[in-house]
Formats: structure tokens, sequence, C-alpha cells
């Protein structure tokens, strides 16, 4: 008799603790549940900001072509015909998805020198109200914006992993140039840039298709 009071005292002991163990259970699940699907929200958002800004960068990149060639005289046909060595890589690469995001990162930042180079050339050779020089100014501080918002949607999809620092040091620019290499180089430049966005326009809408909904759907099926 005595040996069942105590089974039914510990019984009764072990309900709130079992109680307690249950909700605390939940609380977890429902925590994990919270967190996903905020970052499934933070993956579609960054990538949704990333794509409209890069769409809007193909838009002025376009423009800006068409204000380079207006301003270059009368062969701006032949120089935007020309091809030129020592420019970025307009191609994205990497199996990855996380290894495609470095790529647009990277690659994208390996502009930033081109433009500023091209910026100082023209300053040379045009008037200092040239709409041509505030145009380039626009689309440089574009694509510097650009870049970080890359880089956080990387740190919304990747949060444990850092972005690599650029292989191979310093971009490397063409050396000194005549005014009318200087001419082909600019348009060069600006073309391989329009070429590269869009690459990076086609390579987000195929995130936002296969890895943003994947989470969504991995997180769907395990919480």
């Amino acid at each position: 008799m005595n040996g069942h009071v105590r089974s039914m005292h510990f019984q009764q002991f072990m309900k709130p603790a079992t109680t307690f163990l249950s909700l605390l259970l939940l609380m977890a699940v429902d925590s994990t549940r919270t967190v996903a699907a905020s970052r499934d929200q933070g993956c579609g958002n960054s990538l949704q900001q990333t794509l409209k800004l890069t769409r809007l960068a193909q838009k002025e990149s376009v423009d800006l072509i068409k204000t380079y060639k207006a301003s270059q005289g009368e062969l701006s046909e032949l120089f935007c015909k020309m091809s030129m060595s020592d420019v970025p890589d307009p191609n994205i690469s990497g199996m990855e998805p996380s290894e495609r995001i470095v790529s647009m990162y990277t690659h994208l930042q390996a502009f930033f020198p081109h433009f500023k180079r091209v910026y100082e050339q023209q300053t040379d050779l045009q008037s200092p109200t040239s709409p041509l020089l505030t145009e380039l100014s626009r689309v440089s501080a574009r694509s510097e914006l650009l870049a970080s918002l890359i880089n956080s949607f990387y740190q919304s999809l990747f949060p444990n992993l850092p972005v690599p620092e650029p292989p191979g040091g310093p971009t490397s620019l063409p050396p000194s140039q005549n005014i009318f290499q200087q001419k082909v180089y600019g348009c060069v430049v600006l073309k391989t840039y329009k070429e590269f966005l869009s690459n990076v326009s086609k390579e987000l809408r195929t995130l936002k298709s296969k890895v943003c909904r994947w989470r969504i759907q991995i997180n769907t099926l395990f919480y």
C-alpha cells in the first residue's frame, strides 16, 4: 500500500514537470519557426531590392552608353565596336549559389577603379558641364550601392559564411593611353558593365526561383 501511495505521489509530481517540458518544447519549435520565417522573408525582400536596383542600373547603363557615344565625335560607333583587354569579366562563375553571389559581388567591385579611370579621362576630354560626367558619377555611385545590397543578400542567405576577399589583389588597369585609346576604353568598359548587369539580373531571377523558394519549402516541411 505504501508503495502504491509513493507511486501516486511520484506521478502527481511528474505531471507538472512533463507539462512544463512540453511547453518549453512548443516554445522552442515556435521560436525556430519564427526565425526561419524571418529569414525566408529576408531572403525574398533582400533579393527583390537587389533585383530592382539591378534593373535600374541596367537602364542607366543603356542611357549612359548613348550619352557616351554622342560625346565622342564622329567615330563613336567605331570606338564602341572595338575590343580591349584589361577590363572586368562580365560572366558570373561558381557552382554553388554562395559562390555565384560572391562572383557577382567581386566582379562588380572590379569595375570601380575602371569607372574612376574613365571619369578622369573624360574630365580631360569634356567640358565641366558635360552630361556625360554627371551620368558617369551616377552610375559609379549606383554600382557601389548595388555591391552593398548584394553583400547584404549574401549575408541573409549565408550568415555564417564571410564574403571572401577578391582573389588576385588590386584590379589591373590599362597603361597610359592616347586619346583614341581612351575613347575606345571608355566604351568597352561601359558596354562590358551593361553586359555584366544583364547577367546579374538573370542570376538573381534564378536565385529567386530556386534558393529562396527552396528555403521556404524546406522550412515548411520541417517546421
